[in-house]
């Protein structure tokens, strides 16, 4: 008898302390109760737990999403740019006649009537904003058009050369380019350089000159190189002035909109960050796994991650843990405590055990860093206690049917 009652304590204690077994994470009624802490100051929330339905979906699709239509607008730049600091620049003078002051006299014996022009080696705009032109001095050239310079040497030269003619040339517009850099070859900015006449070296590595008519965001890139990694892994992130604003290449590929036009001086980096969720718990497969692909739903993440263990998995307990904007969460929960912070925890369930839950997981998008966590099963808690429990009585009752034998 008293082994009985010994047994039967050793079975009460077990249950009692089945929270100290190993286990794969909260069960799903611990995931639901720790949404909110009882405090001294009254309940404590600490993320926000969502139901899955129709509503929420159409809800979430209209999440807001960095956009640089909305951030930079779309204006074509000026059809006319001008000349800035640092832009390299080449001026040609013609005169009427032969031996002037940019003319070379007639050669006789040569039957030659000499020429009459000459070109100034190239120069670099200082940061005067001035070139230097022979009788002329020094003449501001930056922010001002290629013809208005023209214009100005003419005259300055006007009674010291014989009606002299000027042609000036931008021959490297770094002033009116945009730097590219991160996942982009260079190749294609230096081919592009060497077919509008200057040095592959003028591009610097990773600097595309704009063209007059104006460029685009993906006009841009193709003469930057194209993309190295893919399209669905890149991200586009463009600089200017002091705003930064990061957008999917996909985006930029797929809406015509988001291809703005750029403007000199704009950064733009490329930046390839692969699409992934983490998936844990009674799974199939427990690791960080790529999309793979533009966008995935909630029943392909399930599926990539090998369903839901047939023996393990709780089908009511299918969670998705994600960081929200306020503003998506103002929108699915207007009076939640948590809207005081730019990105609020929550939590969504969804319930497989209902068949209607299956069409939400096919609508419900996921998102990049999502973690996707199925709990275990109640069963499964209990057998793990039965199993201890067989554990530890094992050698008692043996012990005990080999003492019943031998009396």
């Amino acid at each position: 008898m008293v082994r009985v009652g010994t047994l039967a304590a050793l079975a009460a204690s077990l249950l009692s302390g089945c929270s100290f077994l190993p286990a794969a994470g909260p069960t799903a009624s611990a995931v639901a109760d720790g949404a909110g802490i009882a405090t001294d100051q009254g309940l404590f929330a600490r993320y926000e737990i969502i139901d899955v339905d129709p509503a929420v979906v159409e809800g979430l699709r209209g999440r807001p999403l960095d956009s640089l239509l909305a951030s930079f607008g779309d204006r074509r730049p000026s059809l006319q740019p001008l000349i800035g600091i640092g832009d390299a620049v080449s001026v040609t003078i013609w005169e009427a006649g032969t031996g002037g002051l940019f003319s070379g006299p007639v050669i006789a014996d040569r039957f030659s009537s000499g020429s009459k022009s000459s070109t100034i080696p190239e120069q670099i705009v200082g940061r005067d904003g001035a070139i230097s032109v022979p009788y002329a001095g020094r003449i501001q050239v930056a922010g001002k058009r290629v013809q208005d310079v023209q214009a100005q040497i003419e005259q300055e030269l006007a009674g010291k050369a014989i009606q002299p003619q000027v042609l000036v040339t931008v021959t490297s517009p770094l002033s009116s380019s945009v730097t590219v850099v991160g996942e982009a070859a260079s190749a294609g900015a230096a081919r592009l350089a060497s077919l509008r006449g200057g040095p592959a070296s003028s591009i610097g590595g990773g600097r595309v000159p704009l063209t007059e008519k104006g460029d685009r965001l993906l006009d841009v890139l193709a003469a930057a190189g194209g993309v190295s990694a893919a399209v669905n892994e890149t991200f586009v992130r463009l600089s200017r002035g002091p705003t930064t604003v990061t957008v999917p290449l996909i985006t930029v590929v797929s809406n015509p909109r988001e291809n703005i036009y750029l403007r000199p001086g704009d950064t733009v980096t490329l930046v390839r960050d692969p699409q992934t969720f983490l998936a844990i718990g009674a799974l199939g497969a427990q690791a960080e796994i790529p999309f793979s692909a533009d966008g995935i739903t909630a029943a392909q993440a399930l599926s990539k991650a090998r369903g839901l263990s047939d023996f393990q998995a709780d089908p009511a307990g299918v969670f998705i843990f994600r960081f929200e904007p306020s503003t998506v969460v103002r929108r699915l929960r207007p009076a939640s405590p948590l809207l005081g912070t730019p990105q609020v925890p929550v939590v969504y369930r969804f319930n497989l055990r209902d068949p209607n839950s299956l069409f939400v997981t096919q609508a419900f998008r996921m998102r990049n860093r999502d973690l996707v966590y199925v709990s275990n099963a109640p069963f499964t808690e209990v057998q793990k206690v039965l199993g201890v429990f067989s554990t530890v009585t094992a050698p008692v009752a043996a012990g005990a049917s080999i003492y019943s034998v031998t009396r």
